[in-house]
């Protein structure tokens, strides 16, 4: 373990580095240059004055936003003498699942490469490019034909996959309190109880403002939601993440929601940030991946049946076909468990210098990939603003809930979390579904997966997610699944097997989120 002391020196002195190549870094020199012909800085008090310049013209709350993204979505550094994998995952058998995992993905994307005689990677005919240029705002009118193509996996493989992961410390010794868990997921983890989630959940307590509760006791709605107003349009001119993320634990008014969201995030979509969504889109028209494909048929298997997205359509193709190609989501692999997977130039297998991470960002989609994005097109009509609000939530969130780890934000986490929620506060519930066949994960495991995108209505979706901003974390999905059963708890007592419990849980769109998550987390008896 590292000491409160070196732990902070390492974390400091790996936030410097990674800002010094930023284009903040750059942009503060640039301006502390400039600050040294105003005739306030004094050459007896260089450094004090340059600083209180940067102050008053605001680049020292961007500095600090910046760092606080940092502290945000890298993990604490670990001892200087761990191997770099400790910090993408510290258990070995989850690590091994998990290259297990994505060598299966690799056989199937390989097994539709060589079935359709169709290359992973290739130039696109100059014709073939202007045409794409064209209807680079109107994709969604395009039919190509995807009837050979199938997606690499969907959660329901994922999840068989999760069923049989085991500790195997474990698989000879007797270990009493986890044998009691009945549910699918077989690994020993910490997860909270409903004390330790209401004391980090507390600004959800029933005595507290909500957006998303229609009548409180104690504060009349409208009176709360004019004073939350006025405070969020504080909080947004400050430009404060910290405050921002503050904030919007007690919910986002919906016209401010784009502005605290992108705050958060620290995104400012700057004229850099504009020209390299440009640059990403210039490579899409240039070269075809295989890839595009899945994302084409992802969309139309999902968010074009949907109700609520299907408007969307050629934003989702942009956003996507760019994601594939940007080679800076590859960063996020040195926190993550996941590894991006490797190709070979024709000719060049197994030669290290001929390979290349396939697809550039490292990620294969998967059936329902497109709905996250589909929420966030809600709030940001400027692709490349869109853009980096969908890249920087996948990177600090949604990656965990399709890759196998230990962490508490994790798929296995959260589905280890809504089991061990639902037996011990419903157990009759509980042992009832899993009598008849019913096991509850099977049916919340693709509303966790999808971080309930698509299932619910889209204001009470943004609700949520505006809490997954708010803490950071993805552990009130899973509380939110236990909370959608324990709602539907009398139904479910009366189903006799898995088809009549999904039927039970089929329809999602009515729910209100924030009643649910309160009366499950500070209504039930512990």
């Amino acid at each position: 373990m590292l000491d409160p002391d070196s732990g902070l020196s390492l974390t400091i002195a790996r936030i410097v580095q990674r800002l010094k190549g930023s284009s903040l870094h750059s942009q503060l020199e640039r301006q502390a240059r400039v600050s040294l012909h105003k005739p306030e800085i004094k050459l007896e008090s260089l450094k004090e004055d340059i600083k209180d310049f940067l102050k008053t013209s605001g680049w020292e709350k961007k500095l600090q936003n910046a760092v606080y993204s940092e502290l945000n979505v890298f993990p604490s550094p670990c001892h200087p003498a761990a191997p770099a994998e400790h910090m993408k995952e510290p258990l070995a058998y989850m690590r091994k699942a998990q290259g297990s995992w994505e060598k299966r993905i690799l056989k199937s994307l390989n097994s539709m490469c060589t079935e359709l005689s169709i290359p992973l990677a290739q130039k696109r005919p100059v014709n073939e490019q202007k045409e794409l240029l064209n209807k680079w705002n109107e994709m969604g009118t395009d039919e190509p034909d995807l009837s050979l193509f199938r997606p690499v996996y969907a959660p329901k493989d994922f999840l068989e996959v999760l069923m049989n992961l085991r500790n195997p410390n474990y698989e000879n010794g007797e270990q009493p309190s986890f044998r009691n868990h009945l549910g699918l997921i077989q690994v020993p983890l910490k997860v909270k109880d409903i004390p330790e989630l209401k004391e980090d959940f507390s600004e959800l307590g029933l005595n507290i403002g909500q957006l998303g509760i229609d009548d409180s006791a104690q504060v009349p709605p409208e009176f709360f939601e004019n004073e939350h107003v006025r405070v969020g349009q504080k909080v947004l001119a400050e430009q404060d993440s910290a405050a921002a993320q503050q904030y919007v634990r007690q919910g986002c008014p919906t016209a401010l929601r784009a502005g605290l969201w992108a705050l958060i995030l620290n995104i400012s979509n700057q004229p850099e940030d504009i020209l390299y969504y440009e640059q990403l889109k210039s490579n899409v028209i240039q070269h075809d991946l295989l890839v595009d494909s899945l994302i084409y048929k992802d969309v139309k298997l999902t968010a074009s049946n949907d109700d609520y997205y299907f408007v969307f359509e050629d934003y989702l193709y942009q956003v996507l076909l760019c994601f594939s190609r940007d080679t800076s989501v590859l960063e996020h692999f040195t926190y993550s468990s996941a590894t991006p997977p490797k190709s070979y130039i024709r000719g060049k297998l197994g030669i290290e210098e001929y390979a290349v991470f396939y697809p550039p960002n490292g990620v294969i989609p998967f059936h329902g990939f497109s709905m996250y994005v589909a929420p966030l097109c809600f709030l940001y009509h400027e692709p490349s603003k869109l853009y980096q609000i969908f890249r920087e939530m996948y990177v600090r969130f949604f990656f965990r809930l399709h890759s196998i780890s230990s962490h508490p934000s994790g798929i296995v986490s959260l589905c280890l979390l809504f089991e061990t929620l639902l037996q011990t506060h419903l157990p009759q519930l509980f042992y009832h579904l899993r009598e008849i066949g019913a096991q509850p994960l099977r049916i919340s495991f693709k509303w966790m997966v999808r971080a309930f995108s698509g299932y619910l209505a889209t204001d009470q979706l943004l609700l949520l997610w505006d809490r997954i901003l708010g803490y950071n974390s993805l552990e009130i999905l899973a509380v939110l699944a236990a909370a959608v059963f324990a709602f539907r708890a009398v139904n479910l007592m009366e189903v006799t097997s898995l088809a009549a419990a999904e039927a039970v849980l089929a329809d999602l769109s009515t729910l209100k989120v924030m009643p649910l998550l309160q009366i499950f987390l500070f209504a039930t008896v512990t």
